[in-house]
């Protein structure tokens, strides 16, 4: 045990207090007494103990009143409460009103030393948890937004002055940007950070397959819906639910988000039991949704509802001062999942990448030095470790071809190479696409 376990007994019996104090010293814990109540609270006052073993009948104040005070400004006391006067009433009352177990007098003493290594247990456990809390928090924090440009200061103040809140929030950006960081790092300093955050990506499933992520079915409610599933928002009871890519939702489920939002309840597919979720929504897009709500392809209720916070995340070539940091936390991040000896990045090609316009934004320079760790042999990543020179780069196009090969490739590298809503971007078919890439060599960073 990391510390003494402290313990107050609290008896009128001058006997009863003095074995159990000499008992209780023998095996090394801190004790001290007092023969009444109202003395017991006095030392309580200036002294913080473990553990109170409080007799109920007292002179004066009863061991059950005292009790009541204790927990009115300790929660947590751990009381056990003695009586030779043990009837289940009493027993009842005294759990009832918090105490952590009681005994009976006289004495078995290999009862009381069990009772009391449990109190002990428990207290270290309490200590323990929140110890981890405090860790979990910390672990949160270390995957958050890194950087010390003016850009980034400003989103990092914007999340203190929304995470205590239940306010929805909408992340908008381009891709690559870290837009689900700011959604955990705004999850990891509320309330709610110790529950569940429950992540949706909306553009990667159909209508029907949204609705049985979001919402949960019953068994039997379409083919292959062999048991019961929860949903996401069922998931998310007192924690948050971040919908990444929310302006690819369809129309119906607008519609059913709205509802959901309004209500906090919804119903599984193929179900008719109303479920209630206490939840906070957090979205992200990388698309104008007023705009499109201006065009009719969002929902302007739904909008409002969603866009009580706006948080805009730079894109990197708007905090260029923040490259070096970045990539120094992407190189300790590789070289400890490599197991590779830590290493640096020349001067010349951390220039190169500072002058580089990064379509794919931090996505795309995390990939960077991943594959620069993995291709390079040296102590130092250097220039030629880089894609950036086999690679397609923001220079002036001298033809037609030119200028289209540059924008498909940037088009691309702005969707992480998803070939389906590059091409919706671009309004071509996915085939066209295929026959671009083929057509230019293009090929994927790796």
């Amino acid at each position: 045990m990391s510390k003494k376990i402290s313990i107050l007994i609290v008896d009128d019996e001058e006997s009863v207090r003095s074995s159990l104090y000499n008992w209780f010293i023998e095996d090394d814990y801190r004790v001290d007494c007092a023969e009444d109540a109202k003395k017991a609270l006095s030392i309580l006052e200036s002294d913080s103990f473990d553990i109170v073993l409080a007799d109920i009948k007292m002179p004066g104040m009863d061991g059950l009143e005292m009790l009541k005070r204790i927990k009115s400004f300790r929660k947590d006391a751990i009381v056990i409460v003695m009586t030779a006067f043990a009837t289940v009433d009493t027993a009842v009352q005294a759990l009832k009103d918090g105490a952590f177990d009681y005994i009976t007098k006289p004495f078995d003493p290999d009862d009381l030393s069990h009772l009391i290594r449990n109190a002990s247990k428990q207290i270290t456990l309490i200590e323990e948890n929140e110890v981890l809390k405090e860790k979990v928090i910390s672990l949160e924090n270390v995957e958050n937004l890194i950087g010390n440009s003016e850009a980034i200061r400003k989103v990092l103040k914007e999340i203190e002055s929304v995470a205590q809140s239940n306010a929805s929030v909408i992340i908008t950006g381009e891709s690559g940007t870290g837009k689900e960081l700011v959604a955990r790092a705004i999850h990891a300093n509320s309330p709610r950070r110790f529950f569940p955050l429950v992540s949706v990506h909306c553009g990667a499933l159909t209508e029907s397959l949204l609705e049985s992520e979001l919402f949960g079915h019953e068994k039997g409610a379409f083919t292959g819906a062999v048991y019961n599933r929860k949903g996401r928002f069922e998931m998310a009871d007192s924690g948050t639910i971040f919908l990444d890519e929310i302006a690819t939702i369809s129309s119906k489920m607008q519609v059913e988000l709205l509802r959901v939002l309004e209500s906090k309840s919804f119903v599984r597919v193929g179900g008719n039991k109303e479920i209630t979720s206490d939840f906070r929504v957090i979205c992200a897009t990388n698309r104008d949704l007023k705009g499109m709500v201006e065009k009719g392809i969002f929902r302007e209720d739904l909008f409002y509802r969603l866009n009580v916070v706006n948080i805009n995340v730079p894109p990197l070539r708007e905090r260029i001062e923040d490259i070096p940091l970045l990539v120094d936390y992407f190189i300790k991040k590789y070289c400890t999942t490599m197991n590779r000896s830590l290493i640096t990045i020349d001067s010349g090609a951390l220039k190169r990448l500072e002058e580089f316009t990064f379509p794919g934004n931090i996505r795309e320079l995390e990939n960077m030095i991943e594959r620069a760790i993995v291709v390079g042999n040296g102590k130092k990543i250097t220039l030629k470790d880089l894609p950036l020179g086999k690679e397609i780069v923001n220079t002036t196009a001298e033809s037609l071809d030119d200028l289209e090969k540059n924008h498909i490739f940037q088009i691309l590298t702005k969707y992480n190479w998803n070939i389906t809503v590059a091409a919706k971007a671009l309004k071509i078919d996915r085939v066209t696409l295929y026959n671009k890439i083929k057509k230019y060599g293009l090929t994927e960073p790796k």
